[in-house]
């Protein structure tokens, strides 16, 4: 095990759900955590309690009024038309539902403390962290508010100057490239799949030069993801030299996920996992887009692994696998009986994939602006 590796989670995910009819109904947090203790990967001393941002510090990117229409839907369990129209809340996307603030809040309260605790280095998993639709004013995306903003901004304040943010979820971050894209002292590089919501995060847009955005053709498989790894994810930030890393790991671009039709398996992220830890001192590890249980589970509790410097087992033994075994996935129905190895194992076979011409073409035009920014 790492030493300098620790673990911020926190109960409130036990149990919390969006509603029986939401993507975001099945259990994650709560699934990674028995994992990791299960394989005997999560000592008490490696676990940290999230504390719970208070609203006054969420003013640091949300507005105070979108906050307190949050914490006024949380108490009222209702909104009015007209902070549904203004600040999208209780809309099919961000519906209302009883930790609505509390929930999101913890994930910002682990932000500002990762920041805190990585003044001096190390590697932190922030599990319940990356929602990176959230807007200042308003939800989005299944995201009420932007925890990957808070974390790159408690960095700063603890000692980080250049901070790179690497995006691998199925859907654009497109609300963390609207806090920075204009700041030179954030490298922003995301991997998305292309024609997929938000439609934001064009291979074109370059912010203040910082910013490099793949969008990723449907069906692509772990080839596509090892090519923008090597050929543009590892060498910008290498290139940015950064302080601090801030890894948004979305499980959604997983074959088995319903939320994108992208067909990695977890070799994708697990090597871009790898190839950024040794290039810099502080390291956040967030969660993410992942919406099959299982999928989301093994992937997310696989990275605690390497994170910590586990060996990654072959083949599970009983008390994990009876972590797996005990998951529902409700509200579904392509998924009747899980396959054996996603009750057996944390890492599919892998998914090499071919690699579309367009993507390639990308590949090569970042690379182009690669060259003259450096």
């Amino acid at each position: 095990m790492t030493p300098s590796a620790r673990f911020i989670g926190s109960e409130i995910y036990r149990g919390s759900s969006y509603g029986d009819w939401h993507p975001l109904r099945v259990p994650r947090v709560s699934t990674v955590m028995d994992l990791s203790r299960a394989l005997g990967w999560l000592p008490p001393e490696a676990y940290i309690r999230s504390p719970r941002a208070k609203p006054a510090a969420l003013h640091a990117f949300h507005t105070p009024d979108y906050i307190d229409a949050l914490l006024g839907a949380e108490t009222s369990q209702q909104v009015t038309p007209e902070i549904r129209a203004r600040h999208h809340l209780g809309t099919p996307a961000n519906p209302v539902f009883p930790e609505m603030y509390r929930r999101p809040a913890t994930g910002v309260g682990g932000a500002l403390l990762a920041g805190e605790l990585l003044r001096h280095g190390g590697r932190l998993h922030l599990l319940g962290g990356g929602t990176h639709h959230g807007l200042p004013d308003r939800a989005n995306g299944f995201c009420y508010l932007n925890d990957p903003v808070f974390a790159i901004q408690s960095l700063r304040r603890h000692g980080a100057r250049r901070v790179a943010y690497v995006d691998i979820d199925a859907h654009h971050c497109d609300g963390v490239e609207a806090g920075f894209s204009h700041d030179p002292d954030t490298l922003l590089v995301s991997t998305h799949e292309e024609n997929r919501w938000p439609r934001t995060g064009a291979v074109e847009e370059e912010g203040a030069g910082q910013v490099f955005n793949l969008p990723i053709p449907s069906g692509s498989g772990d080839d596509a993801m090892a090519l923008a790894r090597d050929r543009v994810i590892l060498p910008a930030v290498a290139a940015f030299r950064p302080d601090a890393i801030v890894l948004q790991c979305g499980a959604d671009a997983l074959l088995e996920d319903p939320q994108s039709r992208l067909a990695m398996s977890g070799h994708a992220h697990l090597g871009v996992l790898r190839g950024l830890l040794p290039l810099a001192p502080r390291f956040l590890l967030l969660g993410g887009g992942g919406y099959n249980p299982w999928g989301v589970g093994r992937l997310w509790t696989a990275s605690w692994g390497v994170l910590s410097g586990r060996a990654l087992p072959e083949r599970l033994e009983p008390p994990a696998q009876a972590v797996l075994r005990g998951l529902k996935w409700h509200g579904q129905r392509r998924v009747t009986t899980p396959p054996e190895a996603w009750l057996t194992t944390l890492v599919d076979a892998a998914r090499p994939g071919e690699i579309a011409d367009a993507l390639r073409a990308r590949v090569a035009a970042l690379e182009a602006r690669l060259v003259a920014w450096v």
